[in-house]
C-alpha cells in the first residue's frame, strides 16, 4: 500500500499516480506509467511515456514532475507616486543555490489554493502587504519551469494608495512567513533588475511588462533616460 495512491496521504489524498494519464490532446505521446516518488506535502512524480519525434520512430521516455498547484501574482503600482510595492522573504533554494543572503525582493504571490486566480491573488496581496486591492488586471499567464515544475503562474496588477500597510511584518506565521513590504520608485525598481538586485522572474517579468505595456508604459516620442 502506497500513502497517495491506494491509502491517504497526510493531507488525505489518495489516486495521485492517476493525474496524466488519460491525456490525448498529443497524438505524439502515449503515457505508459505514473508512479507517485513524494507527496510529503506537494506532489513528485515520474511519469513513463513513448514519444513520436519529428522523423517518425518512437522513443520511450521518463520525465520527473514536480506538482504544487497553480498560482498568481499581482504587481502593485501607484502612477501618481511613480512606486511599486514590493515584498522581501527569505527563499531557502534560492540560498541553497548561491543567493548571499536568500532574501529576495518580489511581487506578492502564492498559490490558488482552490480559489479563482483574480480571488487569490487579492488574498495574497492583503497576507503579503497588508494591502486591500480591488479587481485586479490581468496580464497574462505563464508556466515558469515547464521543464519540471507543472504550475501555471497568472500574472496581473493592481494599483495601491498612499496608505501605509496595516503591520510591519506580514504573512502567516503558522506557516513560517515573515514578509516585509518594500515601496520602491519604478525606475529604481529597473535599475535594481540590471543590477541584480531584483533577481525574481516573476518580479523581472511584471516590472518589465509595466514599462513596456502596462502603467509605466512611456509614449513613443517621450525620451528614455540614460542613467536612474
Amino acid at each position: 500500500m502506497t500513502a497517495g495512491v491506494d491509502t491517504p496521504d497526510g493531507r488525505g489524498r489518495t489516486g495521485l499516480d492517476r493525474q496524466g494519464r488519460d491525456l490525448t490532446g498529443n497524438p505524439r505521446v502515449r503515457v505508459r506509467e505514473v508512479e507517485v516518488l513524494s507527496c510529503d506535502w506537494y506532489v513528485l512524480r515520474r511519469t513513463t511515456f513513448d514519444y513520436r519525434h519529428s522523423d517518425g520512430h518512437w522513443s520511450r521516455e521518463q520525465r520527473e514532475t514536480y506538482d504544487r498547484g497553480d498560482g498568481a501574482t499581482v504587481l502593485l503600482h501607484n502612477t501618481e507616486r511613480g512606486t511599486v510595492l514590493l515584498t522581501r522573504q527569505f527563499r531557502l533554494p534560492a540560498y541553497v543555490n548561491g543567493h548571499r543572503d536568500g532574501m529576495l525582493v518580489e511581487t506578492a504571490a502564492g498559490l490558488l489554493d482552490g480559489d479563482a486566480p483574480q480571488e487569490a491573488v487579492r488574498r495574497e496581496a492583503a497576507e503579503e502587504t497588508g494591502h486591500t486591492i480591488g479587481t485586479p488586471e490581468p496580464v497574462f499567464q505563464v508556466f515558469m519551469s515547464p521543464g519540471s515544475v507543472t504550475e501555471r503562474l497568472h500574472f496581473f496588477a493592481a494599483p495601491y494608495d498612499a496608505a501605509p500597510p496595516a503591520a510591519e511584518g506580514h504573512g502567516i506565521a503558522e506557516e513560517g512567513e515573515d514578509i516585509a513590504t518594500v515601496e520602491l520608485p519604478f525606475e529604481r525598481a529597473l535599475a535594481m533588475i540590471r543590477s541584480g538586485g531584483i533577481a525574481d522572474a516573476k518580479t523581472i517579468m511584471l516590472l518589465q511588462w509595466a514599462a513596456l505595456d502596462g502603467p509605466f508604459a512611456r509614449a513613443p516620442s517621450a525620451p528614455v533616460p540614460a542613467t536612474v
